[in-house]
Order: structure tokens, then C-alpha cells, then sequence
């Protein structure tokens, strides 16, 4: 039986950055992900947003871990030279009735210790965005955009630069506590393997039920059920005016359909919001007229012709539709009792910005 200090299950972008933290940490680490390439789901089909911390409760993981994320990001992207930009979001209400909202999301994005947020009116977010139509925006600087996969691909080099291990096409099948530790059965190119480990991360993302109700041991009132919000993108071809990310206020369930933009400077539009059974990554192109018609009521000019279908991605919610906004859940020792296992789940947007936050939480978490 292969032993190891510690196994993290799943190499998306809070897998990383967890296994790498721990690594630097003096640990031996392997980490195992079932798909062929790092990041092969959530973390690769998403806008790419370095997110300020602005649309959580204050008190929530999210902003709390949003808000350190997003210092730990831009730090650590201008030292490894990844690709990233600091260009600016605006946040556009329609009416007076959204432009309340907007002193609702600069209130708790300051409560928060988002303290660079300005209000502009018509004329000062037109200054900003010409092709606009708004009443106002919130302008929040400090929003950027970054190469996801460089990031990831960085976060992979550290790890085995302090001595951890990558295993690619390597599935989880089940694990169980005992005295020392856990015994996990996984499935390596296609054959069973058993490994030791101490200490064992469930970073699995969209598996991470599954992955949490297949450890022996694990109190199963304690595992929450997550479900799926697909979100369609459509890629804008050709030309467009923007210079900015711009948001409309946002809808329930995620943040509305809005414009980002890529490192290559190409427009791309969404992700909606829908509600499904299982992950499904076929981009519904009959949502194509919803899409017009959201951009169109802050930018009248949008040509529908020009809308392409894009990708999918796929978030990990525990809420369901109508509920309040989610949250994190890291799931520690504290909460389970079982010493040496993190359990991650509801890791969605913004867990990218929150990615080297969330690697800091549960190093903490195991030490207590």
C-alpha cells in the first residue's frame, strides 16, 4: 500500500492551490484528479474575474476570502508574470428602483473592507463606457480579469517544486478512517490502488457530494446536497466598445448577464442561470434571444447576428432556486470531528479570486 502525508482529490484551481500550500508547508502531497487535465470543470468554464468581494454578506466566507483572495491573487500574478489585468467593472442600474441596489452592494462591499467603490451618474459612467445606457453605475476598480489555466498551470509548478505529485485519469472510489488516518481506494489508469494518507482534502467541485458520501466514517447528516446551475456564454464576434467589465444588478441565483472580456481583448457575454439535474455542457443556443434581450437594456446597440455560441459552465450551488445567496462551506476537523480531513463544497464563483485564501483556511483548519 502507497502511504502519503496527504491526498487532495481534485485539481481544480482551490485543489491547487491547497495542495501547494500544503506542500510549502513541509507536507508530501498527491494529488489525484479523475479527468485528463487540470481544471477540467469549473475552473476552465468560467468569466475569468479576479472578483473584488463586493456582492457577499460581510460575515460570509465569501467576501471574507474574496477580499484576502483578491490581494494574494494580484501579488502573486505580478511576481510569476501571469497574465492578468486590472481593467474596472461597472455595475449599471436601469432605474431608480436599481440604483438602490446600487448603494445596497457599495454598503456591504465597504462593510467589507471593498473600500475604492464609487457611484457615478449617467453622465460619469458614459465617460467610462460611451455604448452604455444606464441611470447610474457603481465602479468598482479593483475587478480585474486573469489566464485562469496559467494560474492553475503555476499553482501545479509550485507544488512539485516543493516535492508534491500530480496523478492524472486517477478516480476516487472510496475511503475509510481508522486509527491512523484514512485508506483510500482510488482507480489509476484504469487499475485499483490503495493509499494511506493523514490527512485528506475533498476539493472534488461538482463531485464533492459524491466524493463525501463515499468516506466510511463521515457522519452523512453532515454532508450537504449540492446542486447544479449551468451557465451558457456567448462569444461576441468582431468588434464591440467595451473597455470595461459591465454588470447589470444582480439576478437571483448569480450576477446577471453581463460582459467580460479576455486577455485577448474578445467580448464574451454571461453566464445566465440554469437550473439542472446533472452537469451538462451543451450550450443552449434558444437562449440566444434572452441573452439579446438582457444586453440589449444597457446596450441598445447589440446585434444579435453577432452573438455565437460559446461554452458552459457548470457551478456547485447549496442553495436551491429562490433561496438567498450561498455561501462556502469548509468543512474541518471542528465540524466532524475527524482529524485530518477538509471537506470543500459550494466552492463556485468566487472561488478562482478566493483560490490562495482558501488554501489559507484550511491549512488553519487542519492545525486546530
Amino acid at each position: 500500500m502507497e502511504s502519503q502525508d496527504a491526498v487532495v482529490i481534485g485539481a481544480g484551481v482551490a485543489g491547487l492551490a491547497i495542495a501547494r500550500a500544503l506542500a510549502i508547508d513541509g507536507r508530501d502531497v498527491l494529488v489525484i484528479e479523475r479527468h485528463r487535465r487540470i481544471g477540467e470543470e469549473t475552473s476552465s468554464r468560467n468569466s475569468e474575474v479576479i472578483h473584488a468581494g463586493i456582492h457577499y454578506p460581510p460575515d460570509s466566507l465569501k467576501a471574507k476570502l474574496c477580499v484576502r483572495g483578491k490581494e494574494l491573487l494580484y501579488r502573486y500574478c505580478r511576481d510569476r508574470s501571469i497574465r492578468h489585468r486590472r481593467c474596472g467593472k461597472l455595475i449599471v442600474a436601469a432605474n431608480e428602483t436599481q440604483h438602490a441596489e446600487l448603494e445596497a452592494i457599495q454598503a456591504q462591499g465597504q462593510a467589507s473592507g471593498v473600500d475604492d467603490l464609487t457611484i457615478m451618474d449617467q453622465a460619469g459612467a458614459a465617460r467610462l463606457e460611451p455604448a452604455v445606457v444606464c441611470t447610474s453605475a457603481l465602479i468598482s476598480p479593483s475587478t480585474g480579469i486573469v489566464d485562469s489555466h496559467g494560474l492553475m498551470m503555476s499553482f501545479q509548478g509550485d507544488l512539485e517544486a516543493a516535492g508534491g505529485t500530480l496523478a492524472l485519469r486517477c478516480e476516487f472510489l472510496r475511503a475509510q478512517v481508522d486509527g491512523e488516518g484514512f485508506r483510500l481506494r482510488i482507480r489509476s489508469a484504469g487499475e485499483p490502488v490503495e493509499v494511506k494518507a493523514r490527512t485528506v482534502i475533498n476539493s472534488a467541485g461538482l463531485a464533492a457530494e459524491h466524493v463525501a458520501r463515499r468516506i466510511d466514517g463521515l457522519p452523512q447528516r453532515l454532508v450537504p446536497r449540492i446542486r447544479f446551475a449551468k451557465g451558457n456564454y456567448f462569444v461576441y464576434r468582431g468588434k464591440h466598445p467595451f473597455r470595461h467589465l459591465v454588470y447589470p444588478v444582480p439576478e437571483p441565483g448569480g450576477l446577471g448577464v453581463h460582459v467580460t472580456l479576455d486577455l485577448n481583448g474578445q467580448a464574451r457575454f454571461g453566464p445566465d442561470v440554469q437550473w439542472i439535474d446533472a452537469p451538462d455542457y451543451a450550450v443552449d443556443e434558444s437562449r440566444r434571444d434572452r441573452f439579446h434581450d438582457a444586453i440589449r437594456t444597457w446596450w441598445p446597440k447589440v446585434d444579435r447576428d453577432r452573438l455565437a455560441p460559446g461554452y458552459v459552465g457548470v457551478r456547485a450551488k447549496l442553495i436551491r432556486p429562490g433561496d438567498p445567496p450561498g455561501d462556502f462551506m469548509i468543512q474541518g476537523p471542528a465540524a466532524h470531528g475527524i482529524p485530518g480531513l477538509v471537506n470543500l463544497y459550494g466552492i463556485e464563483s468566487p472561488g478562482l479570486t478566493s483560490s490562495l485564501a482558501i488554501a489559507e483556511q484550511v491549512v488553519q483548519a487542519l492545525a486546530h
